[in-house]
């Protein structure tokens, strides 16, 4: 997603998770292209993928359907690897976010180390630029990582929020920092992991940050906000049958 909204920040919904209730079972529902609809009619943004090497929660055929279907930018979460640039490649999602991954986490864990691996990165972010993707770099709010970010040529960073969302009394400050210096050397800033309603707003207030991307909170909010509804739906469903 690029661009600054009118009146704000930009809001990318993360459905993986909706993904991974539909696993579960083996089945079809839920069908995370229905997730996806239903928080852009809401008014999100974009919609955010991440496809794992193991295929988790989001599988390929996601990706194609749910990226034909929106009107929106789709952001494809993806580590560094020949595979996932492939998928990208074949697929051309609006954005491409790199992420680390490592299949015992149960969650990403801290951010990708763009410095230490810039050998690695700088021909992948290449190939997914030339294919017209724009590409987010999934980092700590490191200085050290900022500056890697812009010498790799990624137009935009996200910035980790995972250690703020623990508690981290230095975090807000370090965020702040970041996201000025990001914005200092020309890249676009984002943030997301952890966010929910008690701890979202300081992040959203920072300035130079355009966009925040929220998921695993929102899905399982949802599960909350939305049972006693389809439960009442049921009910009445199972009652008109006799």
């Amino acid at each position: 997603m690029s661009g600054t909204r009118p009146g704000g920040i930009r809001l990318g919904v993360n459905i993986d998770h909706v993904a991974t209730v539909r696993n579960a079972r083996g089945g079809a529902h839920p069908d995370p292209l229905d997730a996806a609809l239903a928080a852009v009619a809401a008014g999100a943004d974009g919609i955010t993928l991440h496809l794992r090497e193991d295929r988790r929660h989001i599988r390929d055929d996601d990706v194609a359907r749910i990226r034909d279907a929106l009107g929106v930018p789709v952001n494809l979460e993806m580590a560094a690897t020949d595979e996932m640039v492939r998928i990208a490649l074949r697929y051309l999602p609006h954005a491409a976010c790199i992420v680390p991954e490592r299949r015992a986490e149960v969650t990403t864990e801290g951010g990708l180390d763009a410095a230490g691996q810039a050998g690695a990165l700088r021909p992948r972010i290449a190939a997914l630029r030339a294919a017209g993707i724009r590409v987010s770099l999934f980092i700590d709010p490191d200085p050290a990582q900022i500056r890697a970010a812009a010498d790799l040529g990624a137009p935009v960073v996200e910035l980790h929020t995972g250690a703020y969302a623990e508690g981290r009394a230095d975090e807000l400050e370090r965020l702040r920092e970041g996201a000025a210096l990001a914005a200092s050397l020309g890249l676009e800033v984002h943030a997301g992991h952890g966010l929910s309603y008690d701890n979202v707003c300081p992040v959203a207030a920072i300035p130079a940050v355009a966009e925040l991307n929220i998921g695993h909170f929102l899905i399982g909010q949802a599960i909350l906000d939305g049972l006693s509804n389809v439960v009442s739906r049921m009910k009445a469903l199972i009652g008109a049958a006799r």
